[in-house]
């Protein structure tokens, strides 16, 4: 029951990221990226046309590679809730 409940507020923290029209900051969106990668078990690899933007998603997916899918969602959401908290 308890996961359910994270993996109905991880989906809303997923659709709100997926409404918000304006860009994110770049540490920010990478953090999204990576906890996004994590939680949903997708370890493939980055496929940006731009070998920099690659980098920058492989060093964000290492520096999550400790964390597991549950904790990842927790600090998907978190990072959500706080980036928004300001914002509405």
């Amino acid at each position: 029951m308890i996961n359910d409940k994270l993996n109905i507020e991880f989906e809303r923290a997923v659709d709100r990221v997926n409404d918000h029209t304006e860009p994110f900051p770049a540490d920010t969106l990478l953090k999204l990226y990576a906890y996004y990668k994590k939680a949903t078990n997708d370890y493939g690899k980055p496929k940006s046309k731009k070998p920099i933007i690659n980098a920058f998603k492989t060093n964000a997916l290492f520096q999550a590679k400790n964390i597991s899918e549950d904790e990842a969602k927790r600090m998907y959401i978190d990072l959500v809730d706080n980036y928004f908290l300001y914002r509405e």
